[in-house]
Formats: C-alpha cells, structure tokens, sequence
C-alpha cells in the first residue's frame, strides 16, 4: 500500500527529502577515542559496529555515545577491550566491507560481543526490504564466523515516522518502510537464535533526540546503551 502512494506523491517526496537534507544541521560524529581498555575482570572484546548513531552523532562525547554507555556497565564485571567501527552515511553493505576488511588487516582479531547499528541508511536507498535482509545476513555470517563472535545483538531499525525532522507525507512513508525493513528482522530473529534483536528503549520524541530531529539524543543512547549491556551480561551468563 505505502508504495502505491510512493509512486503516486514520488515527485512531492523527492522534494521534500531534497528540502530536509538541505535544512537540516549535519552534526559531527562524537569526539573521543575509538579503541581502548576499561575495567577488570574478565577480558571481554567487544566491537560496535554501524552508522552515525553508532559513531555518537547527537551527543559531544563518545562517553555519551553507545560505545561509552555499553563499556561503561560492561567495564561494572568485565576487563572491556572495545573497538568502534562506525561511519556517518554507512550502510549495511558498507559495514560489511569495512568489518571484513579490519578483519582481513588483522586476521587474528576476535571479538566476543558485536553490537550493531544499520538500517536508517539502507531505508533511505532504493534498496528492497528483501535484498536488505540478504545483505544483513551475509554481515551475520561474517561476524559469527570470522570474527568469531559469541553475543551478537542487532539493534531495530528505529522508527522512523516519529522522527520529528521529517514532515508528511515523507514521515509516513519512511516510518511505513522502516516497520517493513524490522518485519523482516524480527523473521529472522524467530528463525535464528544466533543474535539478540534490541529496540533503542526510549521514546522517539522530540526531547529526546539530537537538535537535528533525526539522530538520538543523551537519553536515547543511555537507554539504548544500558539495554545492550544488560542483554551481553545475560547472554554470557
């Protein structure tokens, strides 16, 4: 139904698009270091992989960003030696090389845990929920395998139509593809028990985001960053 009404309003919504990426502040990537050790305990590797949400883009520091709230409650039990591998702009297929290509660099890299951030920039594409879903595996099987991963939790395309950026009818369609792309994820989570499915836990409102209305906020990635700890921590236990 919703790409009835795209090719119908596609001449409004292309304009639209082209206004908001015209209007809206492109915010940097979060300052901050992007590998380093943190806590004792037991040693846990622990890469974070995707987007701009996964580089920060919202907060000022990465110690706001995910990366920093997930070492934080990790680094609680564990001796954290964590990685982020994140680009503003990138795509599920773009992830994939980046990661392929890190482990290529350093074949003898591993990492326990993978949290991953993808899909906004692949709801922005003209790319098929279908094809997506294809690429997301390719990505899983190159994390189980070759990064040898033991927890991997992949986070929800996050909904779009709350977005507060995005006027209508665009918000209604992005927030109608972004529910498609997740139908998709949560198949192949009740089909493959080899990865945790993890919403951001926390309201998509204006007060919450980043002042750009598309990006999230401090909250967003405290909560979004706690849930992820707290699924890691159950899983090694």
């Amino acid at each position: 139904m919703h790409y009835l009404v795209f090719i119908i309003l596609a001449p409004w919504l292309f304009l639209q698009g082209k206004r908001v990426k015209q209007n809206t502040p492109r915010l940097p990537e979060a300052a901050g270091e992007r590998i380093g050790v943190s806590g004792d305990g037991s040693a846990l590797s622990v890469l974070v992989l995707g987007d701009s949400a996964a580089a920060g883009v919202g907060v000022a520091q990465q110690s706001e960003a995910l990366t920093g709230v997930v070492v934080k409650e990790l680094a609680r039990q564990y001796q954290v030696n964590w990685q982020l591998l994140a680009k503003s702009g990138s795509n599920t297929e773009k992830a994939t090389c980046m990661l392929d290509q890190l482990l290529s660099v350093t074949p003898s890299l591993r990492f326990d845990v993978v949290i991953v951030s993808l899909g906004v920039n692949d709801v922005l594409s003209p790319l098929s929920a279908k094809r997506w879903i294809k690429q997301q595996k390719v990505l899983i099987e190159l994390i189980a395998t070759k990064a040898n991963c033991q927890s991997l939790v992949l986070t929800r395309v996050p909904p779009m139509g709350d977005f507060p950026v995005l006027p209508q009818p665009l918000r209604w369609f992005l927030g109608k593809r972004s529910n498609e792309f997740n139908r998709y994820l949560e198949k192949l989570a009740a089909e493959n028990s080899c990865f945790t499915l993890l919403d951001f836990g926390h309201q998509l409102d204006a007060s919450a985001m980043a002042k750009d209305g598309f990006h999230p906020g401090q909250a967003i990635y405290q909560d979004w960053g706690k849930s992820a700890a707290e699924v890691i921590i159950k899983s090694l236990n």
